[in-house]
């Protein structure tokens, strides 16, 4: 099940998480939009993590990193 479709999905949901963070100051959505990015994997998602290159488990831990800083900084900021 090869769709090509899921590395333009990815990179959306991270332009759209990322923006959210920025311009909007929204870490809440900025975590939930960045957290259903990694829905779509960018890599191929029928190859083991073990089997994977280390660059692409770096990314992907990198990016889960963000969603639990966006979702930390959405808990801490707003609690007033």
């Amino acid at each position: 099940m090869k769709t090509p479709y899921t590395k333009f999905l990815y990179i959306g949901f991270l332009i759209l998480g990322f923006y959210q963070a920025i311009f909007s100051k929204d870490y809440m959505q900025a975590a939930a939009s960045l957290g259903i990015g990694m829905a779509f994997d960018p890599f191929n998602p029928d190859q083991k993590w073990n089997e994977r290159p280390n660059w692409q488990k770096a990314v992907l831990i990198i990016h889960l990193a963000l969603v639990a800083a966006m979702f930390g900084f959405g808990i801490g900021l707003n609690d007033k």
